[in-house]
């Protein structure tokens, strides 16, 4: 049922504005709003929040169905909610929670997840960024990068550091700061999953209070990476989604294309293509579905199902979509197809909440600390 609705919608809402997303850098901010309406912007959270109340099964089914007609209009929810929603319901004050959620879940407000700097994206723990306690207020100052909806935001959940550089991970605090003068942001062109408001951050002495510090330290490097855990399961979701569009599109070219006076489909070497393509589309949903699961159940090894899900998705979705792009030929390749923009959007899978290099990092300390002991 989930599924179906969230299908009719996407189809209905989404796929009318994916090309102008993506063609005019162009955020959706109606379209947020409607997803607000549905519960499905910040679809983790509680019903009497604005949410839908889903586990990140339910998570994943949303985003894997929204990303079949935007990957951009996915990564929305993706970021509102499996990333800063997730961590100030999870480890934010009561009034904050009462205050903030209900408005990041409507889409009245827009939340960024402010982590990476120019000096640190994988080395997370080496952030610059400072908060310093003056005049009994915190004081925030840094720069951050690649910020989704960074240009838009109306909340910062911002990761910095309470102390010297060199306790790394020890005293990383996130800290809760609302758009103010003391923010500039600034876009950042890219080439996949436009129209979601990437941005430089910059923050000049912005001011909060006690209770806006969300995760103090030690607790705020492990609030970052459980967002990041719980969001690499998300975006692999959405990886999903995006190879299946792309596979579909694919699948109906052929059938319609014809050469040699017959039609593409039928001969035998695109047919075993098309299957090695299925196949992998359907490994790495089950490889969504079943980290999803694990979390679920409270799985201890949670992070390195993550860090395998992640590696797996983000190379079966570039692979199937650049593939499904070859298959299709110069159509394929030029901006009148949707798988143009889907392989433009799948990039993003090896690179975006930890590269391919940081999930084996993460796989590699697991083989080191259990040896060769499986996840399940």
């Amino acid at each position: 049922m989930l599924r179906r609705t969230v299908r009719e919608f996407a189809s209905r809402s989404v796929a009318p504005l994916a090309r102008k997303i993506d063609t005019e850098n162009w955020y959706p901010r109606e379209l947020v709003r409607e997803m607000g309406k549905m519960g499905i912007l910040v679809p983790n959270v509680s019903e009497d929040m604005g949410g839908a109340g889903l586990d990140l099964l339910g998570v994943s089914v949303v985003l894997e169905e929204i990303a079949r007609y935007s990957g951009s209009a996915s990564l929305i929810p993706e970021v509102q909610g499996t990333l800063v929603s997730h961590v100030i319901a999870k480890y934010g004050s009561k009034r904050v929670v009462e205050e903030v959620i209900p408005k990041l879940a409507s889409g009245d407000a827009i939340g960024a997840f402010a982590l990476s700097e120019p000096c640190c994206g994988s080395d997370a723990a080496n952030i610059e960024t400072t908060i310093e306690r003056q005049g009994g207020e915190w004081v925030v100052k840094g720069t951050k990068m690649w910020t989704t909806q960074g240009l838009y935001a109306d909340y910062f959940l911002v990761f910095g550091r309470i102390g010297e550089r060199s306790e790394r991970h020890r005293n990383i605090a996130a800290i809760l700061l609302r758009r103010g003068s003391c923010i500039k942001t600034n876009p950042i062109e890219v080439m996949g999953f436009r129209g979601t408001g990437t941005a430089e951050v910059i923050l000049d002495s912005c001011r909060a209070g006690d209770e806006d510090l969300i995760a103090p330290p030690p607790t705020g490097f492990k609030a970052a990476m459980d967002a990041l855990n719980v969001g690499r399961v998300a975006i692999s979701a959405l990886g999903i989604g995006l190879a299946e569009a792309a596979f579909e599109e694919a699948y109906s070219f052929l059938t319609q294309r014809t050469v040699f006076g017959r039609p593409v489909i039928e001969f035998q070497g695109i047919q075993f293509s098309l299957s090695d393509l299925y196949t992998l589309i359907e490994l790495g949903r089950s490889m969504v579905y079943r980290a999803a699961e694990l979390y679920i159940e409270g799985y201890e090894d949670f992070p390195t199902a993550a860090a395998v899900t992640k590696l797996g998705v983000a190379r079966i979705s570039v692979e199937v979509v650049g593939e499904a792009l070859r298959l299709m030929g110069g159509y394929g390749y030029s901006k009148d197809s949707n798988v143009e923009r889907i392989y433009r959007d799948a990039k993003l899978l090896e690179i975006g909440e930890g590269t391919n290099e940081v999930q084996k990092l993460v796989i590699s300390r697991h083989l080191a600390k259990k040896g060769a002991k499986w996840l399940i």
